[in-house]
């Protein structure tokens, strides 16, 4: 993960760059659960556009969006974006639904899908998980694909699996006049 550090004068303030913005918008910060170096990649071929960013709800029953969505076209290629194994593989309220467990406790989620893969079956990161089925609510492409990642019962941002996220704000420890 890239990690710039630095201190904005007068404010006491330490700021830690974990990346750039994605292009629909700043992302939320999250707390880093893996690294590029895990092995994950991004689910849709390239670099998809994120058409809607992560906003988890400040209350576990409060409405909020708890993943990204990803812009595609009907039919794209879906992929794992890590190894593992595929705890869920089919239609959940009409939509199909892919979802893997990985080794780390994590779990990713991938909506709306033809799946193209069974439940059980382990799986390497860029593997084939199904077909980008069109029709996901509020998308302004011509399908999106919502990706979605969990530790537990924490809703987490996707894009952390990449090593993408904002400035954070962090307050400063140290003495004054001195650098950690």
């Amino acid at each position: 993960m890239r990690v710039a550090c630095g201190v904005l004068v007068g404010t006491g303030l330490v700021a830690a760059v974990l990346a750039a913005p994605v292009a629909a918008g700043v992302v939320k910060p999250t707390s880093p659960v893996a690294t590029p170096d895990d092995g994950y990649q991004w689910p849709l071929d390239g670099t998809p556009l994120v058409t809607r960013r992560f906003d988890p709800p400040p209350k576990p029953w409060q409405s909020g969006h708890r993943g990204v969505d990803l812009a595609g076209q009907p039919d794209d290629t879906v992929r794992a974006a890590g190894s593992g194994v595929v705890y869920f593989a089919g239609s959940l309220a009409g939509r199909g639904v892919v979802s893997i467990h990985h080794p780390n406790g994590l779990r990713t989620t991938y909506e709306p899908i033809e799946p193209l893969i069974a439940v059980g079956a382990r799986i390497r990161a860029g593997e084939l998980l199904g077909r980008l089925s069109a029709g996901h609510p509020a998308c302004p492409a011509a399908a999106c694909l919502h990706w979605g990642l969990r530790q537990g019962n924490d809703y987490l941002d996707p894009l952390s699996l990449l090593g993408l996220g904002q400035v954070r704000l962090l307050p400063m420890t140290v003495s004054p006049g001195k650098l950690a």
